[in-house]
């Protein structure tokens, strides 16, 4: 499994910006206030993604012993985890920012201000997803060990 790239998640976040910018621009009139309900929700899995990580990252590094050792298909699940939830917190980002975009020329009325505050807010919840997701991936990698050049070397020359 590649890592994955700022890149993709870029891509992803500008086009779910395009696609919500669509639909608002067609539902607006037709919606409920956006809720602030997202919000905590994404925040509490940045939290408990980063706090993960930097467990699983003690761990793999040997500073910190758990009851039990890490298991591999714990940590790929974690990946996985971590991959999901970064496409789905760009996904969410620009949806956001979509719908932040649409309500900019409506700040003067009370409910579309509302609700672009909410939108922006949103989209930093769930940037912050993004970057926590990134962190427990990359928490997950095996870091290198530097004496495999030389065991490699000393077994490739006998």
């Amino acid at each position: 499994m590649k890592p994955t790239r700022v890149s993709t998640l870029v891509v992803a976040a500008v086009a779910g910006a395009v696609v919500g910018w669509l639909l608002f621009r067609a539902l607006y009139a037709k919606l409920p206030p956006l809720p602030w309900t997202a919000v905590p929700a994404l925040l509490l899995a940045a939290l408990a993604e980063a706090w993960t990580g930097r467990d699983i990252k003690a761990r793999i590094a040997g500073r910190r012993q758990g009851p039990k050792p890490l298991a591999p298909l714990f940590v790929s699940r974690m990946v996985a985890l971590a991959k999901a939830s970064s496409l789905a917190a760009a996904i969410i980002a620009g949806l956001a920012a979509g719908f932040a975009v649409y309500l900019s020329g409506q700040l003067s009325a009370g409910v579309p201000r509302q609700d672009a505050l909410a939108a922006v807010i949103t989209f930093v919840a769930a940037v912050i997803l993004a970057c926590a997701a990134l962190y427990l991936e990359n928490c997950c990698k095996v870091p290198e060990d530097p004496d495999r050049d030389e065991r490699s070397a000393s077994a490739a020359s006998r």
